[in-house]
């Protein structure tokens, strides 16, 4: 296993802290608000890898927890966390560990790349839609019109910028890591 170093944490930090700014930043359209989560959870995985990048997002979701206002709509504490959405945080969690996974282990793959995050999409609707039928005892039919359908082409375009984004990002980071790397060892 890696060692968490200064700077992974330091990486960790900045990326919990980009979540914690721009994860609140929502439109509220229905019961599920639009939100950037989805593309800051592509992103840490894309950037950070499986594991930083999935402790970034933890770190992100143990701020809302304790009421912290980072959620969307300036929101935070356990109702968040537990109420009709928190599904879908909590979903994230997969999401950015499949994607993660997938950089790490398949970089060159781009079309596998976005078929996985694809993948972990849908799965974080199905969780997220599964837990929100639950809470609120909406019809299935319905929570797919409110939950998922208005979604799906903006969360595509997220899956995309993340892939577009977090290519160059990771690349420079890395470059620059392992250059700092090898210059300590000097």
């Amino acid at each position: 296993m890696k060692r968490l170093d200064i700077r992974n944490m330091a990486l960790i930090a900045v990326m919990t802290a980009l979540m914690c700014i721009f994860g609140p930043m929502s439109i509220p359209i229905g019961a599920v608000p639009f939100s950037l989560t989805p593309l800051l959870v592509y992103l840490a995985a894309y950037i950070l890898g499986m594991r930083n990048g999935t402790v970034a997002y933890l770190i992100y979701l143990l701020i809302g927890f304790v009421g912290v206002p980072v959620m969307s709509g300036y929101s935070g504490g356990p109702a968040k966390i537990l109420g009709p959405t928190g599904g879908y945080l909590m979903a994230f969690i997969l999401m950015a560990l499949m994607t993660g996974f997938v950089v790490e282990r398949f970089y060159r793959n781009i079309p596998l790349q976005a078929v996985v995050m694809f993948v972990a999409l849908i799965i974080c609707y199905a969780a997220g839609t599964a837990w929100f039928v639950g809470q609120t005892k909406m019809a299935l039919s319905k929570a797919l019109a409110v939950c998922v359908y208005p979604f799906v082409p903006l969360d595509c375009i997220k899956l995309g910028l993340a892939i577009i984004i977090g290519r160059p990002v990771r690349e420079r980071l890395h470059g620059f890591l392992q250059a700092r790397s090898a210059a300590s060892l000097a």
